[in-house]
């Protein structure tokens, strides 16, 4: 039997979509696994729809905003004993999904069951990623719906090019927009009494102030 004859065989049953579909599912499990056999801690590199994307190196500006969101956060969680916050190569694993946030917060409640050998992590209750060209697209559109599907409470889009923050929170199971700007104080919903300058997500000088402030 030829490969259309197949085709034809197969289109014609009545329940060829849940075949199809089944079959699409093996595979993409196949593919999953084949992931987490390959993913290198020198690489960054996410499992998404049933691809094995790979990142392309950082420009300066996105590495320094990423550090100093981390910092930030990083400080001011563990001053407060109020969780863990993770950076760029965290795997984060959803029901379809694996990506690699460049910072993510999760709650004590969560983190307390974590382990120092861990290599895979469930829903953070905050996520932030840093704009770059090759990855601005997924992370307003595939990254975006799949957060808010999970129910990830809050997420931060930064633009290091133009120094501009976005905070979008869980309402109703939708992302609503409640602050955009390079202006003033962004504060986390997530973070119990967080609050960063904008500026000091791009200026280390400011972060440093910052984490002077949050000392005190």
């Amino acid at each position: 039997m030829s490969v259309n004859e197949i085709q034809k065989h197969l289109l014609a049953m009545p329940h060829a979509f849940l075949i199809i579909q089944k079959a699409q599912e093996a595979l993409e499990k196949e593919l999953r696994q084949h992931f987490y056999e390959v993913i290198e801690e020198n690489k960054k590199m996410e499992f998404i729809n049933g691809e094995i994307i790979f990142q392309s190196p950082v420009k300066r500006r996105h590495n320094d905003a990423t550090g100093n969101i981390y910092k930030m956060m990083d400080f001011f969680v563990v001053e407060h004993n109020l969780g863990w916050v993770g950076i760029e190569k965290v795997l984060v694993s959803l029901s379809r999904n694996d990506y690699e946030p460049d910072v993510c917060f999760w709650k004590k409640d969560k983190a307390k069951h974590f382990t120092d050998d861990q290599m895979q992590f469930p829903a953070p209750d905050l996520v932030v990623e840093v704009l770059s060209k090759s990855t601005a697209h997924t992370d307003r559109t595939t990254k975006f719906e799949d957060y808010q599907a999970h129910e990830i409470k809050e997420y931060w889009i930064v633009a290091p090019n133009i120094q501009v923050v976005e905070q979008y929170v869980l309402h109703r199971k939708s992302y609503a927009l409640i602050f955009k700007g390079k202006d003033g104080f962004i504060t986390s919903t997530a973070i119990k009494n967080l609050a960063i300058p904008v500026a000091a997500i791009f200026d280390k000088k400011l972060t440093n102030q910052a984490l002077a402030g949050f000392s005190k």
